[in-house]
Parts: structure tokens; C-alpha cells; sequence
């Protein structure tokens, strides 16, 4: 019974257990889903999903397995056409149809939906009766009647696949793409390098706060450290152009998130193009002789500074390991392999974050062969949820 379901949940990469599926298994045959297309729904993600951040790859697969099973309560597509607007401006509706005060119960209202679905020919607005827009009609929107059900407008009915073909928890994926808001939280965790200034503790320690209030039986009893001093001195480097132009909105996110901060003590900003050679460009254009020496660079930033490089490390084997394999500027007689070389012997603290990491196909094409390679000299992690977590993680590391 539902095993090809498993298989779905499973392929969407869903770690879904046998003990769970057992147990899922045991709740169905209990009759716990109460032969609902809803009720199996929010059944199986209570059991088989584990985290939030699967719900999204849940929809999917129940999407996928169950797309060809009609609904009780499915509206039809020339109703919902109609539904699909708008209702009246508040001063053409029919007040007098309003209903206020209707209490019935939901399975009874579900009943009356489903004889207007079988008598309805044609649309109805500002009525009491039929489903539409406005008026006083217990289906519809953009009316008033309690008890009523929803549908179109803003919000709709809350089937199941009403539910996850919304797809609104898409965000809450660890595997998702970042935007501005995720890479302002992820660099917050930077923080814990600053130093603490020695001065009067005028802070408020939050955390410490609440513990002390609980321990003081619920009397607040604030508590307060010393102000931390930004002390987190952090270096980005952006490839830009080429196969890199796909992530141009999500690296400007990323340049966006930094610059707004304001838990750095120094921020500097620089461009490459495919790979880091003798020069990095003062702007994202990379144009021939806007430009400062590495070497300049390595004058200008100290070995504390927390480096960031942001690129897919996609080019052919040549511009990597040919010390002529910079065609847009000079190579200053060292290949880009050596420059990159000497780049991470330079500060103790660099990751790289790839946007296509493709570390499951490893040397299977001869592009990846300098993704390998840099991948082999920096530590570097896809560029998502989970990815910057893991990459911010190992900047604070101590060692």
C-alpha cells in the first residue's frame, strides 16, 4: 500500500526511515486519515517529515504521487475562472445580504458547497446563494459570512494540494539559493570575533536576562555585558562575467548583505574573472588596467582579514594551470594554479562559495577539472542555506 509513494518522498530526498514508514503505515490502517485526501496529507508529513525545512520536498512528492486523484472538494476550472478577480467595490455591494451571525457545522457547509458546484451555470456576484464574489454567499470572497468557505481572492479553500501547490515553504529549504535576508543572518555569526571593550557593562545580555528572571521566580532582572568592539576585518572577491552571469542578482545580495552590515570593522571589495591571477579588478566590469597587484593587496589587508570568494570555477584546464592562460591580462610569469597558491598561504581564514558546486561529478568533465583543483586549495561549499552555514562555521573556527 503506497509503496511507490516512499520511492517519491524518497527521490525528492526525503530521509524517510522504515520505523517511520511502518509507523505511517499503522496510523493509515488505524483509520486516522478517515479516508481525507487532507487528513493523509498533514498525517503523513506529521510522521514521515522531520524538520521544516522538508516540508517543501513533502508537497512535491505528495503532488507528484497523488495528481490524478480528484478531490471531494476540488472546484471546477470554469468556477474558479470566475473567482478568479476581484470582488465589488464596498460601496455596489448588497449589504443587506450580509451574513453575520451564520453558525454551521463545517462538514454541513462542505455538503451545501458541493450541491452549488453541481447546480451552478454561470457567475453570480453580490448574492446569498450561489458561489461568488461579494454579497453574503457562504462560498466565495471579498463577501461576509461566518462559517463560510473561502475561495479565490487572496486565499483559497485549504486543501491539500491547495496547501502544496502553493509551494509556501519553499524558503524554509537548507538546499534553497540564498537572498539578502539569509546572508545578513549568516554573517551576524562573524560577530563572535569581536572583542569585548573593557568598559562599564551597559549592554543588555538578553539570554542572561531571561535565565535570571526564571531563577528569580518570573520578577524581571536584567543583566547586562560589556559592548562588543568590531574587531572582524572581512575580504570578497566576486568572479564575474561569463558562466558567472546567471548569479549576478545573488551576488549583488551578497555584496548588498556585507555593506549594510554594520559589524565589520573593515570591508574591502574586489573582481576576477574566472580565476585569481597577478591582479584582482577594483570593479565588477574587469576592465583591462582597473586594477591593483595582488601583491599590492597583500600590503594593504594582514593575514586576519576573513576572505570570501565567490565563483562557479568554471574554465578550462589552461587558464588555470598555463602561465599564458589569462586572456584578459597579464599572467606576471606565474600560472593561475601558482597565484591561487600563494593567495591561500596568505591569510589563515578563506573559504570559497561555489554557486553549481559540483562535487558529486568530480573530474567526469574537463571544465571540472579546475573546479577540483581550487577545490583541492580552498575549502569550498555551495552557495546555499546550508553551504554559508558551514562556511561561516569554518571562519570562526579557532584553528
Amino acid at each position: 500500500m503506497f509503496t511507490e509513494f516512499f520511492y517519491v518522498l524518497k527521490d525528492k530526498g526525503l530521509e524517510v526511515s522504515l520505523t517511520e514508514w511502518i509507523t505511517f503505515m499503522e496510523a493509515l490502517d488505524k483509520g486516522l486519515a478517515d479516508s481525507s485526501l487532507d487528513r493523509l496529507y498533514y498525517l503523513g508529513r506529521m510522521i514521515l517529515v522531520k524538520t521544516e525545512s522538508d516540508y517543501d520536498k513533502y508537497d512535491l512528492a505528495f503532488m507528484e504521487y497523488f495528481k490524478n486523484i480528484k478531490h471531494e472538494d476540488e472546484i471546477p476550472a470554469e468556477i474558479m475562472k470566475f473567482l478568479d478577480k476581484e470582488g465589488m467595490e464596498q460601496d455596489k455591494q448588497n449589504i443587506d445580504v450580509y451574513s453575520y451571525e451564520q453558525k454551521r457545522d463545517m462538514n454541513e457547509t462542505k455538503r451545501m458547497m458541493r450541491e452549488r458546484i453541481s447546480e451552478q451555470k454561470s457567475e453570480h456576484n453580490g448574492g446569498n446563494y450561489w458561489i461568488g464574489t461579494s454579497g453574503g454567499s457562504a462560498f466565495g470572497h471579498s463577501g461576509r459570512n461566518k462559517g463560510g468557505i473561502r475561495l479565490g481572492g487572496k486565499s483559497g479553500m485549504r486543501s491539500a494540494f491547495q496547501v502544496n501547490g502553493e509551494r509556501k515553504y519553499v524558503d524554509f529549504r537548507h538546499d534553497k539559493t540564498l537572498d539578502i535576508r539569509q546572508f545578513q543572518v549568516a554573517f551576524r555569526k562573524l560577530r563572535q570575533f569581536s572583542s569585548k571593550i573593557d568598559i562599564p557593562r551597559t549592554e543588555l545580555d538578553l539570554d542572561k536576562t531571561i535565565d535570571s528572571t526564571c531563577n528569580n521566580g518570573g520578577y524581571l532582572k536584567l543583566e547586562f555585558d560589556k559592548p562588543r568592539k568590531n574587531t572582524v576585518k572581512l575580504l570578497l572577491l566576486f568572479d564575474c562575467g561569463g558562466t558567472m552571469y546567471p548569479f549576478m542578482e545573488l551576488c549583488n545580495s551578497l555584496f548588498q548583505a556585507v555593506h549594510k552590515a554594520n559589524h565589520f570593522k573593515d570591508v574591502k571589495t574586489y573582481y576576477f574573472h574566472n580565476c585569481i591571477y597577478s591582479k584582482v579588478y577594483k570593479t565588477a566590469e574587469c576592465e583591462y588596467g582597473d586594477w591593483l597587484d595582488l601583491e599590492e593587496l597583500f600590503r594593504m589587508t594582514d593575514k586576519d582579514y576573513k576572505v570570501i570568494i565567490v565563483g562557479d570555477a568554471q574554465m578550462a584546464p589552461e587558464e588555470l594551470f598555463d602561465v599564458n592562460g589569462n586572456y584578459r591580462g597579464p599572467n606576471d610569469g606565474k600560472s593561475g594554479y601558482e597565484w591561487n597558491i600563494m593567495f591561500s598561504k596568505k591569510y589563515k581564514k578563506i573559504i570559497w562559495l561555489n554557486p553549481r558546486r559540483h562535487a558529486t561529478l568530480s573530474g567526469s568533465l574537463a571544465w571540472m577539472e579546475a573546479e577540483d583543483t581550487l577545490a583541492g586549495i580552498y575549502n569550498m561549499y555551495p552557495l546555499t542555506v546550508d553551504g554559508l552555514k558551514a562556511g561561516i562555521t569554518k571562519l570562526m573556527a579557532p584553528r
